[in-house]
């Protein structure tokens, strides 16, 4: 039986989104057009309704296309505006001192044909911007009707608590979502105390990085780019892999079903990201919502725990 694709809240804002969300991030520029577009149907039919189009913007990387493929695949799947949410990606480093994300933001919406973004994301916090300013300068876009909400991807804790607390001392929206790596091999930051107290206060999830750039999903080498390895510990979760296939056999699923199911059980996960580069593993990796029926959300997490590598490696405040 096709269960469908539930939804859940982002945050304390009004966006309701389906649990999984479809990256593009090289995933669009290495398909076949019809193929891109038969996916991304597939997508809204099974109620998937959250894309990530975000690409690294900023002037020092090389030109990205998914974003300006995106807006030519939702036309030719004959996708309305209104039935998909847009989530785009905000870089701190190319913060303007004067006029703030708001070239960058009008820039990301040219490139995808769209007068707004649902949900953006602030990039890594890797420049010594004023966290009062970026508050207030989301809230002028919020405001002018281009965003509906937004979160940070990375971000630690403290800093995060502090832009919840400018927010709410200057009666403006606060973050809705932590973008973070969360995957059976990599818990300690949203399983840790500190995030568990913005989990308490409204804020929301999305897990990224579930599949450890594919060596989750079963692989034993990938020639993708896969992404930071915050702990060094990319080797233990390699050498996990037969364990980890093995206890996804067991349990009747495969392992990037397992991988994904297991993100579904943190109670602050709003939406989980994963990317598909065809129709079939979209429908596969959608099948995890059967697995994590069938086993239970607290046998999963049982289960997977020996395979938890940054225990006690990495600082539960994040980065």
């Amino acid at each position: 039986m096709t269960i469908p694709v539930p939804r859940r809240r982002i945050g304390r804002s009004d966006l309701e989104a389906s649990v999984f969300a479809l990256g593009s991030w090289h995933i669009y520029d290495r398909m076949h057009f019809e193929d891109s577009v038969e996916l991304v149907r597939t997508a809204i039919d099974r109620g998937v309704n959250l894309f990530d189009v975000g690409v690294y913007g900023t002037p020092d990387m090389p030109p990205a296309f998914t974003d300006v493929l995106f807006s030519a695949i939702v036309r030719a799947a004959g996708v309305a505006r209104e039935d998909y949410l847009l989530s785009e990606k905000l870089w701190v480093e190319g913060w303007d001192e004067t006029a703030g994300f708001r070239p960058q933001l009008e820039r990301a919406l040219f490139r995808v044909g769209a007068e707004h973004a649902d949900l953006v994301i602030l990039g890594d916090l890797r420049r010594d911007v004023p966290l009062r300013d970026i508050v207030l300068d989301l809230a002028r876009l919020r405001e002018a009707g281009l965003i509906r909400a937004w979160g940070v991807n990375n971000w630690s804790a403290s800093s995060i608590r502090s832009l919840m607390d400018i927010a709410a001392a200057e009666g403006v929206a606060a973050p809705d979502i932590a973008q973070l790596k969360y995957s059976v091999s990599r818990r300690s930051i949203p399983d840790g105390a500190p995030f568990s107290g913005l989990w308490e206060r409204g804020l929301s999830m999305q897990a990224s990085d579930v599949m450890e750039g594919g060596y989750l999903a079963g692989k034993a080498s990938t020639d993708r780019e896969v992404g930071r390895d915050p702990g060094g510990i990319r080797q233990r979760i390699i050498d996990d892999v037969p364990a980890f296939v093995a206890l996804a056999e067991e349990l009747g699923g495969t392992p990037a079903q397992l991988a994904i199911a297991f993100t579904l059980t943190h109670p602050a996960t709003a939406t989980t990201l994963f990317g598909a580069s065809s129709t079939s593993q979209l429908e596969s990796n959608l099948e995890s919502l059967g697995l994590l029926e069938r086993v239970g959300a607290e046998t999963i997490r049982a289960r997977v725990e020996p395979f938890w590598a940054d225990r006690d490696v990495v600082d539960p405040e994040g980065p």
